[in-house]
């Protein structure tokens, strides 16, 4: 029997740190209070991993790329809190790069 190899599949976001992210946004969304609306949860694959772990934020449909942990306060202090969405981790359209 032949093994495949997989030293070219790509790491998803959940091997890189996702259900960490998802775990630091619910922690964040706690200690700030808010509203019981406001949720994160992990999703399945989103088909951009080139970009990295990816944060989607619904319902503007906003999606952060490249996301770190270090990064997650500011997209919740920044976004969810104050409406500002942090344009250096924004997802660019192809004709905007």
């Amino acid at each position: 029997m032949h093994q495949r190899k997989s030293w070219w599949r790509k790491k998803s976001c959940g091997d890189q740190h996702g259900l960490n992210l998802v775990a630091a946004l619910k922690k964040q969304i706690k200690d700030k209070n808010l509203p019981q609306n406001i949720r994160a949860q992990k999703s399945g694959c989103l088909g951009i991993c080139d970009f990295g772990p990816t944060v989607a934020v619904y319902p503007e449909g906003i999606f952060y790329v490249n996301v770190h942990l270090s990064d997650v306060e500011e997209i919740v202090e920044s976004h969810i809190v104050n409406n500002t969405p942090v344009d250096r981790l924004l997802l660019k359209h192809k004709k905007d790069v």
